[in-house]
């Protein structure tokens, strides 16, 4: 089964839930990538996946145009619909999904508010993406 997740930048939201798919079943070849990617992963999301024992230190951002050429079970797109465009895939997919989610890479406030946020919306993704996987 091969997935791949989508989002804007790939730098926060695909990226964890790359990372707690793969952490489900390691027999699935899960992916992520952005339209726009961005120059790193988010420290913030680095560090509250390693919360909950995720190591996504050594990923980083990547454009959607490389995965163009192959063929994916799912696509995963996870951008909030009221304040992100979302993205397309064109390449060769069997689903298309939508399973949005804010960003906390917006969130603003101190620094725990901030934690808070991502820690938020990291449990978020991990609780829908198992339902998504439950049920795939």
């Amino acid at each position: 089964m091969r997935i791949l997740i989508l989002c804007t930048g790939n730098s926060c939201r695909s990226q964890m839930a790359e990372g707690f798919i793969k952490s489900f079943d390691n027999n699935l070849t899960v992916y992520s990538a952005g339209t726009n990617p961005s120059n790193q992963v988010h420290p913030k999301a680095i560090q509250v996946m390693q919360e909950v024992g995720i190591n996504i230190s050594n990923n980083y951002p990547k454009k959607v145009d490389v995965f163009l050429d192959e063929p994916f079970d799912f696509v995963i797109t996870v951008c909030d619909n009221a304040k992100d465009t979302c993205p397309v895939f064109i390449g060769k997919v069997g689903k298309q999904l939508h399973i949005g989610f804010e960003d906390p890479a917006v969130a603003t406030g101190t620094e725990e508010e901030i934690l808070s946020e991502f820690r938020r919306i990291r449990d978020q993704i991990k609780n829908d993406l198992y339902k998504f996987y439950k049920i795939m």
